[in-house]
């Protein structure tokens, strides 16, 4: 069953024959290759250009490799990168006259040189480039460096909820959550049946994602290294810092692991895409606080797979699910925080600091976002909405629930919906 990458698809379309070097960037697994050697050549066969100028290259493909005389198991076993010379010649000689070809390269931080060679095919008038990657560290960096502006990155996401549905045979209510315990992976999502499900989940936990952590990152203490994920697995959209999970792991494991050593770590799992983090945001005084942060896993099945479905609370998890929506719809998200002074019942003065979920902004456009698994009765919407009566800006202000509820705004202008309208509809935000 094909999956429809029709967000993506469209962002590629856009960016055809550009001048820049289209980067598809996104966590192992997620669909990048799908799109690019499936989707996207599809498009490009479907819209008259001729095969033969359409070269798809795989940097992790055995029988690729053989083609310019490179072994996959002399590359790993040798610990080095693809030889930059024998891929040139090989495309070299697939370019025969003027006509504008199409390279379509998977995993390029394999190459080495990469970044020269790439830099190299802009200089031809005749060729339009796009790659993907699978590493920040190697790709984001360079695409504001060593591209020099010529870099035009496409981050891809796990399968939405919109995209799951459209492969999903149940309802949207059954749907949202098993969305919300296997994830988007679309592997994961075509496998049939949960305890399949399930077991691949954790083999690619196993085999792919810390495999690649380690051996990238040469980490020498794989037990530190899991714990770690084993913690922020199980705290999800927790405020929390490297200084935080050290006394955790001195107070738990009995652990003498730096804050340092923690940074470096967290460090690792967002340069493979695997968690984001998400900053505290003084909404009053306009000013970032830093740590401590929030983090949020791209997928939520991996979450669940990293702490063998034990631990499945829906009120983190929509919050994740919300998270990841703002965030491949291409907001950058913020925790916001609210100062507030009050008295108490004794007349003393109180300090606290109210929290907003969500501080989402792209472009001139912002909006404060609750995430509320339920509301009740007035009181539990009153709590919710007390931060938003706070901010003294007109930028809008909503409440998403999984309550099944009509979308309404209140008499203080604040928007409440359902979860799935919010998740279906693109334009949710807007209404």
């Amino acid at each position: 069953m094909d999956i429809q990458r029709n967000f993506y698809l469209s962002k590629l379309i856009d960016r055809k024959s550009n001048g820049l070097i289209k980067v598809i960037t996104g966590i192992r697994r997620c669909g990048k290759s799908y799109l690019l050697n499936k989707i996207f050549y599809q498009y490009l066969i479907d819209n008259g250009v001729e095969a033969d100028h359409i070269i798809r290259f795989a940097f992790d493909s055995a029988e690729d490799l053989q083609l310019i005389g490179e072994s996959l198991i002399r590359i790993e076993k040798e610990k080095r990168g693809v030889d930059p010379e024998k891929f040139i010649t090989y495309i070299d000689s697939k370019v025969t006259d003027n006509k504008m070809y199409y390279l379509l390269l998977d995993e390029i931080q394999m190459l080495d040189c990469f970044e020269a060679v790439l830099n190299g095919y802009l200089r031809k008038d005749n060729m339009d480039v796009y790659v993907t990657g699978s590493n920040a560290k190697l790709l984001s960096k360079d695409i504001a460096t060593e591209f020099a502006g010529r870099g035009d990155e496409v981050h891809m996401f796990p399968l939405s909820f919109a995209e799951f549905m459209s492969v999903y045979e149940g309802d949207k209510y059954t749907g949202l959550s098993e969305y919300m315990l296997y994830g988007g992976i679309p592997l994961v999502v075509l496998r049939k049946g949960t305890n399949n499900k399930a077991l691949m989940l954790q083999n690619l936990f196993d085999e792919i994602y810390i495999r690649d952590i380690t051996q990238r990152n040469r980490v020498k203490n794989m037990g530190e290294l899991e714990d770690l994920l084993n913690i922020l697995s199980s705290s999800i959209g927790s405020l929390t810092n490297p200084e935080k999970l050290k006394n955790t792991f001195k107070s738990v494991k009995q652990s003498r692991i730096t804050s340092a050593t923690i940074k470096k770590y967290l460090d690792y799992f967002e340069e493979s895409y695997l968690i984001e983090s998400s900053e505290r945001y003084d909404i009053k005084g306009r000013a970032y606080i830093g740590t401590p942060k929030k983090y949020y896993f791209s997928d939520l099945g991996l979450r669940n797979a990293r702490i063998n479905f034990r631990q499945f609370e829906q009120t983190h998890s929509m919050e994740n699910v919300i998270y990841n929506e703002l965030r491949m719809r291409g907001y950058s998200v913020d925790v916001g925080v609210i100062p507030v002074v009050e008295r108490n019942q004794d007349g003393k003065v109180i300090r606290k600091r109210l929290e907003v979920d969500f501080v989402c902004n792209l472009g001139s456009v912002r909006y404060y976002i609750q995430s509320a698994y339920s509301l009740p009765d007035e009181a539990k919407r009153i709590q919710e909405i007390r931060p938003f009566r706070k901010i003294d800006d007109s930028f809008k202000k909503i409440v998403i629930t999984k309550d099944i509820v009509p979308s309404y705004y209140d008499e203080y202008g604040i928007l409440t919906m359902n979860i799935y309208d919010f998740l279906l509809n693109p334009d949710s935000l807007e209404g």
